[in-house]
């Protein structure tokens, strides 16, 4: 059987039924301007909007490991408190710039969020499917905004 495979398996199923339901608007309004164009614009700023919502969710799960966490040093502690807010501010920029430039940065806001999650797995004991679940999330997520992205570039 594929790791990857055992990976996604190896998630407990309401993270895992939770976490996919959570990607179906980054999918649908990444795909929708291509089926819909009467609905592209409205279907990339909803994108955007969504993106920019989530991108805030994650980073809260950083601010939460980094509270319940009783084993780490104070100064690590803090760093993972200032990078747990970061993402949430990307989210609030993208959300002021044009559109184009604001997918941009959403789609560059889940994958700084992904090397984070990496970084945070080294120094924080988290359950061993947290990984694989925030990497398949980000990937699917990031595919959708990246389909939007092509497509607002060419409009």
């Amino acid at each position: 059987m594929p790791t990857l495979y055992k990976s996604v398996i190896a998630i407990p199923t309401w993270p895992r039924y939770l976490g996919l339901a959570g990607v179906i608007p980054f999918l649908f309004f990444g795909v929708l301007p291509w089926l819909q164009s009467d609905y592209a614009i409205i279907s990339l700023y909803a994108l955007l909007a969504y993106g920019a919502v989530i991108l805030s969710f994650v980073g809260a799960l950083h601010w939460a490991f980094a509270m319940m966490t009783p084993t780490i040093s104070q100064s690590r502690r803090i760093r993972i408190y200032l990078w747990s807010v970061i993402p949430a501010l990307i989210g609030w920029i993208a959300l002021l710039l044009p559109l184009r430039i604001g997918l941009l940065v959403v789609l560059l806001g889940f994958a700084l969020h992904c090397v984070m999650d990496f970084k945070l797995v080294r120094v924080i004991q988290l359950p061993t499917w947290y990984l694989p679940l925030r990497f398949m999330l980000s990937m699917l997520a990031s595919l959708g905004i990246l389909s939007g992205q092509i497509y607002a570039l060419l409009i």
